[in-house]
């Protein structure tokens, strides 16, 4: 299963799942719910952080918190 760090700029998925059970109820507090579809916005440079839309806004994350939420499509 592919995370969010997988997806192309503009490219959408569906989350499925996290694989950290801490941050999961963070993200989830967030919006980031499995079913919900999202949609990778903005890249930073050099390993810095990535913006997704999810629930109607954009939400800036840390790439090894990206990387916990699992995605389908």
């Amino acid at each position: 299963m592919r995370n969010i760090t997988h997806l192309k700029l503009h490219e959408k998925g569906v989350i499925k799942g996290f694989t950290d059970d801490i941050l999961s109820v963070k993200l989830m507090e967030m919006g980031c719910l499995p079913g919900t579809e999202i949609s990778l916005e903005l890249i930073a440079p050099w390993g810095g952080p990535i913006a997704i839309e999810v629930s109607g806004y954009q939400l800036s994350l840390r790439r090894n918190e990206a990387s916990s939420i699992l995605i389908e499509g």
